[in-house]
């Protein structure tokens, strides 16, 4: 289902995987793993890749419960159980919790880390800006000395293609979070993954298409921009990939091949509503959308609103690498490898740390400071401000 609404008829790394499926199996079960974030759509896809390959230990952390019940629920319900340890956690890793549970344990060869801010729309309001810093950079930066010290063989973070020539403060914060990976690629090993739009996901705008239509609400999508699109399985996969094969400092993402195709989302919401039986009915105004969601569906038709996006850190087109960046297209058919020397400003790291805590001691600041910053760490960072916000439209 997924699938074809995304314009693709196959999953796009079935060849990979069956390539490497039984050396996967091997070092997955005789392996222990932690996965951060693991309740997430993102996370859950890559715990259940985990867990159906029968790991010797496998712990899951996220900081929302219900998710993890959902997870445990799931996971239960596809593949019933193992003889290795399958344990969930709720808890925040920005915690004294947290670190007093790694102190407990924290013996895994593989340590996973998912959690992020991912939304362009988290970065509106100079506090939820600052959450975000936190989350895709110091809580990464954090479970990476933690993990070195424990003598972790591997820490993979997933990153976004948004970190490629950043436009949003996101996907900057995620280009931010690849430097502060090199840095520590000295005391252990790590490598990441930039990926397009997960379909679907948890939040996301296809997700968001089905909560309007279990409400009998207007469908609302953007006509103009394209994207790429992963099932969250393929998702999973790519990051376990990535995991286990990538050499130190790996950047692995979906090669842009015909198996791949640029939508928009007006596309998919149609394509959604005619699976589902309804006629996409286009509206003009908001207004107008919100008053035939009344009478509309009971018709047999849907309302839609489909506009041109003019909101602030929308992105023209997507890449997954920049033309500085050196590649491997030949190991895998449909993965790509961007090959990374340890190369990184240290001077640069420590100024943005001493920043961002100068900030935070003061308790007071705005978004213009920490915007720029980012143009410091980053002088290519091509942000420009709207005004326009996500939150502003229906």
């Amino acid at each position: 289902m997924i699938l074809n609404l995304i314009g693709r008829e196959e999953e796009l790394f079935n060849s990979d995987i069956a390539a490497h499926e039984n050396e996967l199996k091997k070092i997955i079960s005789h392996s222990r793993f932690l996965v951060l974030g693991g309740a997430g759509s993102i996370g859950q896809a890559v715990t259940k890749e985990i867990f159906k390959r029968h790991p010797k230990k496998l712990h899951v952390v996220d900081i929302s419960e219900n998710n993890m019940v959902e997870l445990v629920r799931d996971i239960r319900s596809s593949f019933g159980y193992i003889n290795g340890i399958f344990q969930t956690f709720a808890l925040d890793i920005n915690s004294i919790e947290y670190d007093v549970f790694i102190k407990s344990d924290g013996q895994y060869d593989y340590v996973l880390n998912l959690s992020a801010l991912k939304h362009v729309r988290s970065e509106k309001d100079p506090f939820t800006l600052m959450r975000l810093i936190d989350v895709n950079i110091f809580n990464t930066e954090k479970t990476m000395i933690q993990a070195a010290k424990n003598g972790v063989k591997k820490y993979f973070c997933v990153s976004t293609d948004k970190a490629a020539n950043p436009v949003n403060m996101m996907g900057a914060s995620k280009r931010i979070m690849e430097m502060f990976l090199m840095r520590r690629s000295n005391d252990i090993e790590i490598s990441t993954a930039r990926f397009a739009n997960v379909a679907f996901s948890d939040g996301s705008l296809l997700h968001g298409f089905n909560q309007r239509i279990q409400k009998k609400q207007p469908i609302v999508a953007p006509k103009d921009i394209k994207r790429y699109f992963v099932t969250p399985k393929e998702s999973g996969e790519l990051c376990l990939m990535s995991c286990i094969f990538g050499q130190n400092r790996d950047i692995f993402f979906p090669k842009l091949s015909e198996a791949l195709h640029l939508i928009t989302f007006a596309e998919i919401a149609v394509k959604h509503l005619e699976n589902l039986g309804y006629q996409p009915f286009i509206c003009s105004t908001e207004d107008e959308a919100r008053e035939l969601a009344k009478t509309l569906p009971d018709q047999g038709k849907w309302p839609c609103l489909f506009t041109d996006s003019n909101t602030t850190g929308e992105k023209d087109f997507e890449e997954f690498f920049t033309d500085t960046e050196t590649l491997d297209m030949r190991s895998y058919e449909n993965l790509g490898v961007i090959k990374n020397k340890n190369n990184f400003d240290a001077d640069l790291i420590t100024y943005f740390e001493t920043e961002i805590s100068r900030m935070k001691e003061q308790k007071a600041w705005v978004k213009k400071d920490i915007v720029d910053i980012f143009f410091k760490m980053l002088p290519d960072f091509d942000y420009k401000e709207t005004g326009k916000y996500l939150d502003s439209k229906m």
